[in-house]
């Protein structure tokens, strides 16, 4: 095999996500083509070797046109890249990429990570997603699910039948890269929400909860915001709301960062209320693999990584009462409970979310292609 191509709808997505599974790739002789809108992580990538092609991706507009130009801009770069596999992320990628490989007769490798709105709602919209989905998933060799539900979701609906479904534990955490930092209970708890600045994401309950607990507990709590805020996203959480909550007190807002490890070793517990429909959750395995407690809902992908009670709690998606219970369980526990708490989030995560298993995954599926296409070839 010589060349892979793999695709998202940013570069900053295919760094933070995928650079692991391309540095493998490259290491076992393999051309790695990036696929993606340049942005600042684009360089990036070139330094680890792979060759990268611009592409435009609206990923939240729903404009056939543009959506259209897109999978014909796939086309024209898989006809001069030539790949041998084609790695997909994101939903448009999942879908555009597809649709455009098909007819080249490229195997495309597919990865489900949460399905959002277009599954949830019946409006005319979502229908034209889920026809998309249909369509666009007929030829797929493989397609890779986070979660149980969503692969349930695809079955139901009969999306993607002659592919081989399977799941796969999120994105991993690379267990090196996040290594443990025991949890020491100090006079103020620290709580951090890391995610996209959206109101499914749970910010603004987050930021209740945060309320209830410094006007209780004063300078004993700390409640610290870090992500993108994404002031163009329908649901996104404005920066001026972000700063008043600065302003009453509330709430640290960390802005953005590549080394959120740095950010993690310090904080006593990792918040996700989360209602949106997740694969897994990057941030919460990143938290669990460093040895923190997590607080996140009982919800489609954010339930994979917590035992109840074993390494953090499940509180009710929506709920602000539920998430109050919840971390005030993490304020109570004693140093012990605190530790051991952290412990078992770390051997959670190794056990069922190391990177290493993802990756394995996807080199099995490349070269189960790879020997399929070449019986085809031998055996027509």
């Amino acid at each position: 095999m010589n060349n892979i191509a793999i695709t998202a709808n940013t570069s900053w997505y295919i760094y933070n996500f995928r650079k692991n599974t391309i540095v493998e790739l490259i290491n076992r002789g393999i051309n790695v083509h990036v696929i993606s809108p340049f942005d600042d992580y684009t360089d990036k990538l070139r330094v680890l070797g792979c060759r990268v092609h611009d592409i435009k991706i609206d990923g939240r507009g729903m404009n056939p046109v543009t959506d259209t130009l897109t999978c014909l801009s796939f086309f024209r770069l898989f006809l001069k890249i030539k790949p041998q596999t084609i790695l997909n992320f994101t939903p448009k990628n999942n879908i555009y990429s597809s649709l455009a490989a098909a007819p080249l007769n490229i195997p495309v490798i597919n990865n489900i990570a949460g399905l959002g709105h277009a599954f949830i709602c019946d409006g005319f919209l979502n229908k034209i997603v889920r026809a998309l989905y249909k369509i666009s998933q007929r030829k797929a060799e493989y397609i890779f699910f986070q979660n149980e539900e969503d692969m349930a979701v695809f079955r139901k609906h009969n999306i993607g039948t002659a592919a081989i479904k399977k799941r796969i534990p999120g994105s991993g955490a690379d267990l090196t890269r996040f290594a443990f930092t025991p949890v020491q209970k100090q006079k103020t708890i620290k709580f951090l929400l890391s995610a996209r600045m959206l109101k499914e994401k749970g910010v603004y309950l987050f930021a209740d909860a945060a309320r209830h607990f410094k006007q209780k507990y004063g300078n004993k709590v700390d409640f610290s915001l870090l992500g993108f805020c994404e002031a163009q996203h329908p649901s996104g959480v404005n920066i001026d709301e972000i700063s008043t909550w600065v302003d009453e007190g509330i709430i640290n807002y960390l802005g953005v960062t590549d080394k959120v490890e740095s950010v993690l070793k310090d904080v006593h517990c990792v918040v996700l209320p989360s209602f949106y429909r997740e694969g897994v959750p990057r941030s919460l395995l990143e938290a669990g693999a460093m040895g923190k407690p997590i607080i996140t809902t009982d919800n489609v992908g954010c339930r994979e990584t917590v035992v109840d009670g074993f390494n953090g709690y499940l509180c009710e998606p929506g709920c602000l009462s539920s998430l109050i219970e919840a971390i005030e369980k993490i304020i109570d526990a004693t140093e012990h409970e605190l530790a051991q708490l952290g412990k078992n989030s770390r051997m959670h995560i190794a056990s069922h979310f190391d990177e290493a298993i993802v990756i394995n995954k996807y080199l099995s599926s490349i070269s189960q292609v790879t020997k399929h296409r070449s019986k085809l070839l031998i055996h027509p």
